[in-house]
């Protein structure tokens, strides 16, 4: 999956606001099938993205940073996710 230039700020000087930066991190998150990402949240924080809620397991982080990073660049995104592993 490609989603333009790997500079985060040639795609923000091409027009790409933070809403809509938002809005195709979202997006791209329920679109993938490996993912939970009804918990998630996307915000931003400048040039910064971050993934904030609750994930389910350790391979939903990764999945879900990997999607942003694909946007954004992995240099502006930021994992604030809190893990609701069941207790064991």
């Amino acid at each position: 999956m490609s989603f333009g230039p790997n500079n985060h700020h040639e795609r923000c000087s091409e027009g790409h606001s933070t809403a809509s930066t938002i809005a195709t991190i979202s997006a791209a998150l329920s679109a993938d099938p490996e993912i939970d990402s009804s918990a998630i949240e996307v915000k931003m924080l400048g040039p910064v993205v971050v993934l904030e809620g609750y994930i389910g397991k350790a391979a939903d982080r990764d999945r879900a940073t990997s999607i942003a990073a694909m946007i954004v660049g992995w240099e502006n995104v930021h994992d604030r996710m809190l893990s609701r592993f069941p207790m064991q």
